[in-house]
């Protein structure tokens, strides 16, 4: 018989499997966080999403954050850009920092089309191609813009197409990105990927491995997703890795005759969930932390509006006048809820953390059937929230938090602020 849990319960499961119960007085000590700590996380979580927005901090280092406390950002590059690197750029759920275990079972599932070349250039794209990957095979990493300017390409900027205005240089990358055969050894300081061949990013173990079987590729990168969500519909393991829903359908049924996963009810949901059965079941969680909007916890929206009650959607796609909470919008979590949500920017010229919304949440009790919430008070919400950001800030190099009087925890959290 399938088991039946609570939303809490499935809540509590969640954040647990995500590596977020820990109280924030028992993380690393500020300075203590290692290498190997980080690569640990990534042991549980899988992977770090990758965005360019920089109006608080690059996306990819916020989850650490979120999760370890304060460190130092410079041990991903560590760990990403010198060998045996333990962690790879690839696409995964968006661009992301994969482990690279995972390269290969995600390579052969790759179906992103607007990524994809055009027809009536292929010849020009092949030539682009061929000269790109001569050049990589003999020259150090490079940008798209060092490549094109060393292979003397004359390219107009494409304006017309949706995407990010590439040359056809860089499309070509993106394109041989996505195959596998270019990857990234690393970022400049702006942000611009440097390719390299994929087998030199590679740790030598992985270099001369066989392309996996999809069925058994679906069912590895399943396996890790329903992992590292605890307890998920489909859909939701399904988005973790941005994989095919009908070839997790079928992973999932093979993992629950292996007995790694199996059925559950949530009461109140009516879709049904899969529990790995590796997952913790704790009764409490004590975390506290600010989540990136593309952190792993939230990732599929309808997931963290069932177990949360939490409605959430990221502001910097949408127009200034349609924004209801602001640009750069943190969810808040407490406990086993997400209690509030705050619109930051790091404003590096004055050197402060600027708070330039702050919303309580109406009803932290979360979706039907979580039952009564914990003692989240706008008083509590606003005295952990401000003990949060001056951490945060301490660990982005800046002096102070100035908090803006929009939003109906603005004042509270102004006060919470002022005396610490």
């Amino acid at each position: 018989m399938a088991d039946r849990l609570t939303v809490a319960a499935a809540r509590r499961i969640a954040i647990a499997a995500q590596a977020l119960e820990v109280p924030h007085d028992a993380r690393p000590s500020a300075g203590r966080v290692t290498a190997g700590h980080i690569a640990a996380l990534l042991r549980r979580i899988q992977l770090l999403q990758i965005d360019s927005v920089n109006v608080l901090s690059r996306s990819h280092f916020l989850p650490v954050f979120a999760r370890l406390g304060p460190y130092d950002r410079d041990l991903l590059a560590r760990l990403s850009e010198r060998q045996p690197r333990r962690l790879m750029e690839y696409w995964a759920h968006e661009a992301s920092f994969i482990r690279p275990e995972h390269f290969a079972d995600l390579r052969v599932w790759q179906r992103r089309r607007w990524v994809g070349l055009s027809a009536p250039a292929a010849a020009e794209h092949e030539a682009i191609a061929a000269g790109l990957t001569e050049m990589l095979g003999r020259s150090r990493p490079m940008t798209a813009t060092g490549l094109a300017a060393a292979l003397e390409h004359d390219h107009a900027v494409d304006r017309v197409s949706w995407g990010w205005n590439w040359t056809p240089t860089k499309r070509v990358l993106e394109h041989l990105f996505e195959q596998g055969v270019v990857g990234a050894a690393g970022r400049t300081p702006q942000f611009e990927r440097r390719y390299t061949l994929a087998e030199r990013v590679l740790p030598p173990a992985l270099r001369d491995a066989l392309e996996p079987d999809r069925p058994a590729a679906a069912d590895r990168l399943t396996e890790a997703a329903a992992r590292a969500l605890g307890i998920a519909t489909t859909r939701s393991v399904a988005d973790y890795f941005r994989l095919p829903v009908k070839a997790v359908t079928e992973s999932l049924g093979r993992l629950a005759d292996a007995g790694v996963v199996r059925p559950v009810t949530v009461a109140g949901l009516d879709r049904p969930h899969w529990l790995h059965t590796a997952a913790r079941r704790p009764r409490r969680v004590e975390g506290r932390a600010l989540l990136s909007p593309f952190d792993s916890l939230i990732f599929h929206r309808p997931r963290v509006e069932e177990l949360f009650g939490f409605h959430y959607r990221i502001g910097i796609y949408t127009p200034p006048e349609r924004r209801e909470h602001g640009y750069y919008v943190l969810p808040f979590l407490l406990g086993e809820h997400l209690v509030a949500r705050v619109d930051l920017k790091a404003d590096r010229q004055r050197g402060v953390l600027l708070v330039q919304a702050a919303y309580a949440e109406p009803d932290t009790a979360g979706a039907a059937g979580a039952g009564a919430a914990p003692d989240t008070a706008p008083e509590r919400v606003a005295t952990e929230l401000a003990g949060e950001l001056v951490t945060m800030a301490g660990w982005l190099g800046l002096g102070d938090v100035v908090v803006a009087p929009r939003g109906d925890l603005a004042a509270r959290l102004a006060r919470a602020v002022s005396e610490r």
